[in-house]
Order: structure tokens, then sequence, then C-alpha cells
């Protein structure tokens, strides 16, 4: 995972490990099936052209548009990545990390502050295991209560839904359980009403800067509309390989 190179795509060989099977993509990267069709169907039109980093792009915003978000111009011309990295996949935000770590990583690649807040509003759409927030639940941070920060009837229904079992670890739930299937501002009210799920969610509302933007966000979700498109335009453009770097991969699965 070097940035923008489709390498999350490939699947494992005898002699390289994939990202596939990383601690923040098992069970949780999903929908490969539906790249694969693009790509068939693309390799039938045109050849060798559109690369499957490309394509990752391009769904992305279909993705957010079809479920009511915004539209925005995606700049294309990425090549796709020769390798994979397992260990640098293993290195993604984590949700049990605190706020000035994840916020590291994401200026370590050209992003900032705003572009943490932003970013975390894709949470708007999606799931997450249990194992990804049962720390708030029942033993928070070693104190034996749980987290203090998450509202009492969501942390009841989560208490329910994820009970302190092993065999919970791997059940979905919502990352935003009022509009789950619809991209829209609510996660930012979500966190203002104390109901983010993730620990890195609810953080944002932990620091002065950060909250500052969770209440502007969660009252204009125009705003939020627009600068997640930005966003989502910087952040395509992280370690994008052009020119003779890479390849157009035939199959997004295996290098060619």
């Amino acid at each position: 995972m070097q940035g923008c190179d489709g390498s999350v795509l490939l699947d494992d060989t005898s002699t390289t490990k994939g990202e596939k099977n990383a601690f923040p993509n098992r069970n949780s990267a999903r929908g490969f099936e539906v790249i694969d069709a693009i790509k068939a169907n693309l390799e039938k039109a045109c050849p060798a052209t559109v690369s499957c980093t490309d394509i990752l792009t391009l769904v992305a915003r279909e993705a957010v548009f079809l479920g009511g978000g915004p539209f925005w111009a995606v700049p294309l011309g990425r090549r796709d990545g020769l390798t994979a990295s397992e260990s640098e996949a293993n290195n993604l935000p984590s949700p049990f990390e605190p706020l000035e770590n994840i916020t590291a990583k994401f200026t370590a690649r050209g992003l900032d502050l705003k572009d943490v807040v932003v970013l975390s509003g894709g949470h708007t759409i999606g799931f997450a295991q249990c194992l990804s927030f049962k720390n708030r639940l029942f033993d928070f941070s070693g104190s034996g209560k749980p987290d203090p920060t998450l509202d009492a009837s969501l942390l009841q229904s989560l208490q329910s839904t994820c009970p302190s079992q092993a065999d919970s670890d791997t059940k979905l739930v919502a990352l935003d359980s009022v509009t789950t299937n619809k991209f829209d501002n609510i996660y930012f009210q979500n966190l203002v009403n104390k109901s983010g799920l993730l620990q890195s969610d609810q953080a944002l509302m932990g620091d002065n800067r950060t909250a500052a933007m969770v209440q502007y966000y969660s009252k204009y979700p125009y705003f939020f509309s627009k600068d997640f498109g930005a966003s989502m335009v910087r952040m395509a453009k992280i370690g994008v390989l052009t020119g003779q770097d890479g390849e157009i991969r035939k199959n997004c699965r295996v290098v060619n």
C-alpha cells in the first residue's frame, strides 16, 4: 500500500502476501467481485486502457453519489502497482488509535486535520465489526466500565448486539444507525449526540479544533458534501503511478 495504486485488489501469491487479509481489511474490505465485473467489461470494450486503480477511484465516487451524496470530478490516468504490502496495510489508521496518531498518518501523506474530519464523515455509510468497538462497551481502558462518551441508550443496544464473548466479534453494526444507507451529514449529528460508533469517530469531539468542524458539518450538509469531494480528490492523488510506472492490469487480482 504505497498509495492509490490498486494494491488492495491483488490476491495473495506463493511469493507475496496481499493486503486483503491485513488486520484492517480482513472480513471488512469486500465487493471485489464488483470490480472484477467492471474490469471484464472494460477489457472487452477497450483493452489495457483503464487501470484497476482508476476503476476503484470512480467506484468510490459512484457509491457516494448513488447513496445520495455529492458528485465530484475524478482526475484519471493512474496506473496499477506491481506489488502489495500486508505490513503497510496493517499501518492504516485504526479505530483504537488516539486522534493525534491518526492525524499524523494523514499529514504524513500530505493531508491535514480538516481532511481527517471530512473523510471520517464517510462513516455515514458502511458497517463495523463488533470487535472494532467492543472495547467501549464493557471495560473501557481497563476501567471496568463502558466508555463515558457513549450515549446510554446506544450503549444498551450495542451491548445486546455485541455481547462480551468472542463469537460476536465479526457481527456487523451500522456506522450510522440513523440513516444507514444514505450518504448525508447525520454522522456528524451522531457525534454531537455522543452516538459515534468507533472510539476514533467520537474522539473528534474531544479536541476543540475538530469538535468545531464536527458542529459545523452537523448543521451545514451542503458544505460537508462540497468538502468531502475535495478531500476525496486530494486522497486519490496520494502515491499515484503515471507515465511508464506500474502497468494497466488485465485482471485486477494479479499483476500481468
